[in-house]
């Protein structure tokens, strides 16, 4: 008696469902045109108070528009002609190089040294006197730009507590609002803004691996072959970021300077977002004022290109 094996010859073949692709909708995978309604005003008012204003600065940056006198009535497009008269201005000149000046010096190198060796003191003190330091740091970073502005001029002013300070110890008085205004006000940016770049350092060392450091320990490097062989090549995604933003933000610093010297004295901390406003507040110059701030725009672009060349190749996919 013989028995045969069963076969499948003629079995229905399997549903090849796990190798069909997903029913895809108008708008990809997961957004749907149904699910897209809900967000079209949210998209509305991205348009009308984003994009809208935007446009509309382009807008004026080529017109005569005016707060008062011929261009309050009726704009006229002048094409160029603002960017022109910008770069024949000996002020408009002044002014860059005097946002080059603050923003080299106070965040460039100032923010992001002393965040830096901050950062590296206070991965090696106590657990108090790190909690103490990073709440004095901080507490200058949350102030208001306008109470800071005003806690440093006050500090700066001849009866300010520097000079209580260095006639404490027998050095002549200073007056650096008046005899170094652009020093006085890049301190000032430095003193607000260190809190920043500390805690970007701080998060950038505290993922440096600790056995990379015993390997270099082994091979005899010390503390400052360390940093600069096995720490700096490690952060330099976090110093090329923290760069480029602190670079941005102290390029559109108004209210400081403002409040310390008001761009005096005789334009000697007038910097670009200052030049900005005087042409089109205190002269009425919109288009003029517009397109001075485009031209900002366009230097904070520039400086983000170079800040992104300087990040691997692996941190810009």
């Amino acid at each position: 008696m013989s028995t045969s094996a069963p076969t499948r010859e003629h079995e229905p073949p399997r549903a090849a469902a796990s190798s069909t692709p997903p029913k895809r909708g108008r708008l990809g995978n997961r957004l749907t045109t149904t699910r897209a309604v809900p967000m079209i005003p949210a998209f509305l008012l991205l348009i009308a108070f984003m994009l809208g204003p935007i446009v509309y600065s382009v807008y004026l940056a080529f017109t005569d528009k005016a707060i008062r006198g011929k261009g309050a009535e009726d704009a006229e497009f002048v094409g160029f002609q603002n960017f022109t008269d910008a770069f024949t201005d000996g002020d408009f000149w002044n002014s860059v190089i005097l946002t080059l000046i603050f923003t080299v010096v106070s965040a460039v190198i100032g923010q992001n040294v002393m965040g830096m060796l901050l950062a590296l003191l206070l991965e090696r003190a106590h657990r108090v006197i790190s909690s103490v330091v990073t709440a004095i740091v901080i507490a200058a970073w949350i102030l208001p730009e306008v109470v800071a502005g005003y806690l440093l001029y006050t500090f700066f002013s001849p009866d300010g507590s520097l000079n209580a300070i260095i006639t404490a110890i027998g050095l002549p008085p200073q007056q650096l609002l008046f005899s170094a205004p652009i020093i006085a006000v890049s301190f000032a940016n430095i003193w607000r803004g260190t809190a920043f770049s500390m805690l970007v350092y701080s998060a950038a060392l505290s993922s440096v691996p600790g056995d990379v450091y015993e390997s270099a320990s082994l091979d005899g490097a010390g503390p400052v072959r360390r940093f600069v062989s096995v720490t700096l090549p490690l952060m330099r995604p976090a110093i090329a970021t923290n760069l480029m933003l602190t670079t941005l933000q102290t390029l559109s610093v108004f209210g400081l300077i403002f409040i310390m010297t008001g761009g005096g004295p005789s334009r000697q901390s007038q910097t670009l977002p200052l030049y900005m406003y005087e042409q089109a507040f205190s002269y009425g110059q919109l288009g003029y004022g517009t397109a001075v701030a485009l031209l900002l725009l366009l230097i904070g672009a520039v400086a983000s290109l170079v800040y992104l060349r300087l990040l691997p190749e692996e941190d810009k996919r």
